[in-house]
């Protein structure tokens, strides 16, 4: 068995990011907060630390499931609070996501904007925003912007759960 793993990602709404990741199996744990890069990307972002065991859950996997789960090909004004990012914590872990965001972006016609950057720090979301879709899955906001999610992801990939 391999040490459990762990990498960061943004891209939309931490609740969102944390609702989809912590419903797959081999994930472990998810921290909900905010990801600050190294310069000069050192500004908080939306994200997430998604704790994983690298025998259940590929890291491309979980790379394949955040493209797929926020929009990683758009641009829009709300980048700066929404940087579609994989944060990562070691020179290997950076070769190894940017490989495979490379491999990955292919499926995509206009291309993707996620940056791979260095992990900086971490600023956990107030405890009322922790664990915001398994608390009360019923939120009208779950039910319009996690739900969906996790039911494209059920049907295009049932073993991930």
């Amino acid at each position: 068995m391999r040490e459990q793993q762990r990498i960061g990602l943004g891209g939309g709404c931490h609740w969102c990011t944390e609702g989809v990741f912590v419903s797959l199996a081999g994930v472990d744990r998810v921290d909900q907060g905010w990801i600050a890069s190294v310069a000069p990307d050192t500004s908080y972002s939306e994200a997430v630390i998604v704790y994983y065991d690298p025998d259940r859950i590929s890291l491309r996997e979980l790379l394949a499931v955040h493209l797929e789960t926020h929009a990683a090909s758009s641009s829009h004004a709300l980048r700066k609070r929404y940087r579609s990012a994989v944060y990562t914590f070691s020179e290997e872990q950076d070769r190894q996501c940017r490989h495979l965001l490379a491999e990955l972006a292919r499926a995509y016609s206009s291309g993707i904007i996620t940056r791979v950057l260095s992990y900086g720090a971490f600023r956990q979301s107030l405890p009322e925003h922790q664990d915001y879709y398994r608390s009360d899955p019923e939120r009208p906001f779950c039910r319009r912007y996690i739900s969906p999610k996790l039911e494209r992801l059920r049907a295009d990939r049932p073993y991930l759960f």
